[in-house]
């Protein structure tokens, strides 16, 4: 929407002279977020990003939605050509406000009295009612929990849903763990089932490790797969994702002690400790974003620019014979490899997003040479080819907001990594824990008030004004705890100790937001 409906004048002229457009952002104040987001689900039955909710000047909902196409948009087919516009959503707005705007308010009210109620009974549900005296899990719970993925399992190209396809690496994780619990898990759940398990978890992964949700050429996965197959991502990539799959791949090397699974712990975890991730100053980045500008010549961005390749330029910077082998290898074709219903901006003719598609042994047999000769091939073409990106395509814009959650995780996987290839690898273990230190001393430092004994959220060009939520601590908390285990560095484990004492005092749960949905200023639920 930012370029068919945010740079469009004609919609800027109805936006600015009858709202006041206010744009949060939601990795800063999730809080905001959730309650609106709420909102819709409730009202629509789904819901999304973008996020876009009219208010009252009371703040209360009136009406919202996500996606809805601008005047710029270039998509084409059946389902936007009876899709509702978002001029048309405004000038709707504009005038059920002006007729009717005493009505308006009404059902605002009503509506966020009804979510403010919904919210309130399961808090007190969960916070007040009489607890059980059984406080153990119900080990039944993870057989129900089997048999909900093993229903979903797609058994050709791994994962759990039709397009669009997410890695979702906590439900991997705990897939992949299941055969790990006591017996007594085993026992209920089933020995099959619990190898069943890692092995849709494995699949999974290896299908994302080979597919173009991976960044083939350079490091790190992208935030999700258009296509069921995983060839084809959104190219955006999340410290978030980078910090929960390093966790689930390290624990599909250590269970399974397969080199794949290894080689992506390496890529993830390279991505993470070098720029533009590893800032500067001792923290990880956010996000860098989905498109970018071809060349640094042209003025207009492209989804995957910064990815993609047409067969030409593969042999041209590789060429005849390397490029020929490497197109093989990675499915690249004369005409692109991205079909037509999965390219409505037309931002991919011609053009292929490298997935692996083949073995080396394999395409040996197919080119006539040898494995040894066709994996160099492959090594210092991927070498060659990332050089020629970094040289002549802008890389995509960075986030460089420091969000102590995603730090969080971040600490918590590079630590755990650093721990486990101690023996294997102890330079990168060096490595890898150094980067985990150095952003858990920038968090301290600042991030976190000692005299007030607040931790803040969100650290660009200083600190950030909001104070940190439920997720910030716990996923800080974790991460030190994973921190001081690979270190024996008790420091960690204080810092982690004191922001658990602050974290589950009352007072702290009212005054940093820990339950947003109930409370009562001025404005919010």
């Amino acid at each position: 929407m930012e370029r068919e409906s945010f740079a469009s004048p004609e919609i800027a002229q109805v936006l600015n002279s009858h709202f006041i457009p206010i744009k949060i952002d939601r990795e800063e104040r999730p809080d905001v977020d959730a309650i609106y987001m709420n909102y819709v689900q409730a009202t629509t039955g789904s819901g999304g990003w973008p996020l876009n909710v009219f208010l009252t000047p009371d703040l209360e909902p009136v009406f919202g939605g996500t996606y809805w196409p601008g005047p710029n948009h270039s998509m084409t087919g059946t389902l936007i050509s009876h899709t509702v516009g978002f001029l048309e959503i405004l000038e709707k707005m504009r005038d059920v406000w002006t007729k009717q705007e005493s009505k308006c308010r009404e059902s605002a009210k009503q509506i966020t009295h009804q979510l403010r109620e919904f919210a309130e009974e399961g808090v007190h549900s969960r916070q007040m009612g009489e607890k059980s005296d059984d406080q153990g899990l119900d080990i039944d719970l993870l057989e129900e929990a089997y048999q909900h993925f093993r229903k979903k399992y797609d058994n050709i190209n791994g994962g759990f849903s039709n397009a669009p396809k997410f890695p979702t690496p906590v439900n991997l994780k705990f897939l992949l763990r299941l055969g790990q619990w006591p017996q007594a898990v085993r026992d209920v759940v089933g020995e099959e089932e619990c190898t069943s398990a890692a092995g849709m978890a494995i699949n999974t992964l290896r299908k994302m490790a080979r597919g173009g949700i991976r960044d083939q050429i350079g490091f790190g996965f992208s935030r999700y797969s258009v296509t069921k197959d995983w060839s084809l991502p959104h190219f955006e990539k999340m410290l978030y994702d980078q910090a929960q799959l390093l966790d689930v791949y390290l624990d599909a090397f250590l269970i399974t002690k397969d080199p794949e699974m290894l080689g992506a712990v390496y890529d993830i975890a390279t991505y993470l400790t070098t720029p533009p991730m590893a800032s500067p100053t001792g923290g990880f980045c956010s996000a860098e974003d989905a498109d970018s500008y071809p060349t640094f010549t042209e003025n207009e961005k492209r989804e995957g620019a910064y990815y993609a390749w047409t067969l030409k330029e593969l042999r041209t910077v590789l060429g005849d014979r390397d490029g020929n082998v490497c197109a093989r290898f990675y499915g690249a074709l004369a005409d692109g490899n991205v079909a037509r219903e999965n390219d409505p901006h037309d931002e991919f003719i011609d053009q292929n997003v490298l997935n692996i598609t083949t073995t080396p042994a394999v395409l040996a047999k197919q080119v006539g040479m040898a494995e040894t000769e066709v994996v160099n091939i492959l090594k210092e073409g991927r070498k060659k080819l990332r050089e020629h990106r970094d040289k002549t395509r802008p890389r995509p814009a960075l986030d460089d907001k420091i969000v102590v959650a995603w730090n969080g995780l971040a600490i918590g996987s590079l630590a755990r990594t650093s721990a486990s290839l101690e023996f294997i690898d102890p330079e990168k273990a060096t490595e890898y824990r150094k980067a985990a230190e150095d952003a858990a001393k920038f968090i301290r430092k600042e991030l976190f008030d000692e005299d007030t004994k607040t931790l803040y959220r969100v650290y660009r060009e200083g600190r950030g004004d909001t104070p940190g939520f439920c997720d910030d601590h716990a996923f800080l908390i974790h991460g030190l705890i994973d921190l001081y285990e690979a270190t024996f560095d008790e420091s960690y484990l204080e810092f982690a100790d004191t922001l658990q004492s602050i974290s589950t005092s009352p007072l702290h749960l009212l005054r940093t937001h820990y339950f947003p949905w109930i409370q009562k200023t001025n404005h919010c639920f």
